[in-house]
């Protein structure tokens, strides 16, 4: 029996029962669960527990050489909870002939409905409705409906795509960004591809939903921002980084755009200095977009699957292999 040794979670009720279930479907799969919370994040225990696993499933910390040259042998798999891997050395996991995945799309409807109740709270301006009532002055301040609202999407992969089809109730013209276009899956979702100046210029609300990496960090800057309409808003579910936060804040204290939401940010936690927590036009969450019940068990569930081929033989989703060159250092 293969040994799976998971780092994701804190010691609460909740993840008690998903570990459990996670657990008992993965003996299903001939595979031995083991949970091994890491809070905080003790690198010496992390590869204690993988030298005598068969596969890891990690978190958002980092794993570079510091990790993978102390690892025995035995871990050959690294699954990544979630899909961001920007903390990952991928070549380094490659040098060591350790092969690292991701479980895309399990996660995909928690996020899409966490961007939406962003872009739906950010347009009704429920922060600074909630400012008249705490005062007990009710000054209202009025908002916008996102029916018929022109949406857009930065990132139209799993995530992207979902969102797409929340948005199909609110009967929205919805544009999209995507460097690799899934050209099917727009023309079933009724979404016409844009470059982002046409989308920060145009739209009502846009999405982030771009992976984090050289390319895109603070993609989204203050020229970017400034090409927004006034009433128009952001919201990122995606990474920090990828929005200039200093940008951000600038054009919320002015009021030059309607609003935003953040679920990521540069540095997490986020500072209680950041000046952002004083804006009465920004909608704050700590990365928790994933974390529902049905995201994280969907989660777990991928992971032991992924698992389960990787040592059966069975050719995993090229959108799940991170590092396909492994091979050749095995």
């Amino acid at each position: 029996m293969k040994t799976l040794v998971s780092f994701f979670g804190e010691r609460s009720e909740l993840f008690q029962e998903l570990n459990e279930r996670a657990a008992a479907y993965a003996k299903m799969k001939d595979i031995e669960f083991i949970w091994a919370p890491q809070n905080p994040f003790d690198a010496d225990s992390v590869v204690r527990h993988l030298n005598n696993a068969d596969a890891g499933l990690i978190d958002v910390e980092p794993y570079s050489d510091e990790i993978f040259d102390k690892m025995n042998g035995r871990c050959r798999l690294l699954i990544r909870f979630g899909v961001g891997f920007d903390k990952v050395d991928l070549p380094a996991a490659s040098r060591h002939g350790i092969c690292i995945t991701r479980t895309t799309g399990a996660n995909k409807t928690g996020v899409a409905e966490m961007a939406l109740m962003q872009i739906l709270a950010s347009r009704r301006q429920v922060m600074a409705n909630r400012k008249p009532v705490e005062a007990g002055v009710w000054v209202k301040n009025i908002g916008r409906e996102l029916i018929g609202a022109k949406v857009g999407i930065l990132g139209f992969g799993n995530i992207g795509m979902e969102l797409a089809k929340l948005l199909s109730g609110f009967r929205c013209e919805i544009l999209a960004y995507d460097k690799y276009q899934n050209k099917e899956a727009a023309e079933h979702l009724g979404v016409r591809f844009a470059d982002p100046d046409e989308i920060f210029t145009s739209c009502d609300a846009i999405s982030v939903h771009l992976p984090y990496c050289a390319e895109t960090h603070h993609v989204i800057d203050g020229e970017m921002l400034a090409k927004m309409k006034k009433e128009a808003v952001i919201v990122c579910t995606a990474r920090g980084n990828i929005i200039d936060e200093d940008a951000l804040y600038e054009v919320l204290k002015e009021k030059r755009i309607g609003g935003a939401g953040l679920d990521v940010y540069a540095q997490e936690p986020l500072s209680c200095s950041s000046p952002l927590i004083g804006l009465d036009n920004i909608i704050l969450t700590p990365h928790v977009s994933s974390q529902t019940y049905e995201s994280l068990w969907y989660t777990y569930k991928k992971a032991i699957d992924i698992m389960a081929d990787f040592y059966n033989g069975n050719e995993l989703d090229e959108s799940d292999l991170l590092n396909p060159d492994y091979l050749k250092y095995r």
